[in-house]
């Protein structure tokens, strides 16, 4: 493992006021599901991108495109739930990072895949990420891993929670301008535990939007 590069970090700083730690219970994640914290949050419309594309879009039923560059490797090792609902929010929170990371990659908020998997909070999140590392003149390299993945539904059947673990070990910054790749040492730095809360889109599409963060960094749980 390396330890996270200074562009991860940075852009984890830069949301501060935005990342509640996740200091749940174990009855807290198995119990009460309509207790889940930000499930009543709304989704909003996706607005079209005014930036084209010359990657290749990803088969997705909403035809947004989430594809990054060959260096820029997204791993979400985790299984699919049983629950159609759980599934279809799990592969949208996947894609909701997808979105961030093609915003650094074209360096811009613009990019429709962000409004696309976002909403509210989550989009606040998203643009904030991606400004940080616009503004230090940075992209990123290597590969992001999600692991241990669970999700749990609230009962209106239009919110679920997913939570996992984040591996940015052998995920770096680097230098637009110089293409220099910025490492440094393994630390309990490269791990962080996530929950998204996926809201529903309301039209009936089979789309569920990110609308609110929750990270605990240096999380030991994940290592």
């Amino acid at each position: 493992m390396k330890r996270r590069s200074l562009p991860v970090a940075a852009a984890l700083a830069a949301t501060a006021a935005l990342l509640l730690t996740a200091c749940g219970s174990e009855d807290d994640k198995s119990s009460d599901n309509d207790k889940i914290a930000g499930a009543d949050q709304g989704a909003e419309t996706p607005k079209e991108s005014t930036e084209p594309s010359a990657a290749p879009a990803e088969d997705k039923p909403d035809g947004v495109d989430v594809s990054l560059p060959k260096d820029m490797n997204l791993v979400f090792d985790w299984e699919k739930p049983g629950d159609e609902n759980e599934a279809a929010a799990m592969e949208d929170a996947a894609n909701f990072f997808r979105a961030i990371y093609r915003g650094v990659d074209k360096q811009t908020t613009k990019d429709a895949a962000v409004a696309a998997y976002a909403t509210a909070d989550g989009l606040h999140y998203a643009n904030t990420q991606i400004n940080a590392w616009i503004e230090g003149g940075w992209t990123a390299t290597g590969t992001l891993r999600h692991y241990d993945a669970t999700t749990r539904s609230a009962s209106n059947g239009t919110s679920v929670e997913v939570a996992f673990c984040a591996d940015a070990g052998k995920f770096y910054g680097k230098e637009i301008k110089t293409k220099k790749v910025l490492k440094t040492e393994p630390s309990i730095e490269d791990f962080d535990y996530y929950k998204i809360i996926m809201v529903k889109y309301p039209t009936g599409e089979d789309l569920w939007q990110a609308s609110k963060v929750y990270v605990e960094t240096k999380a030991e749980k994940c290592q």
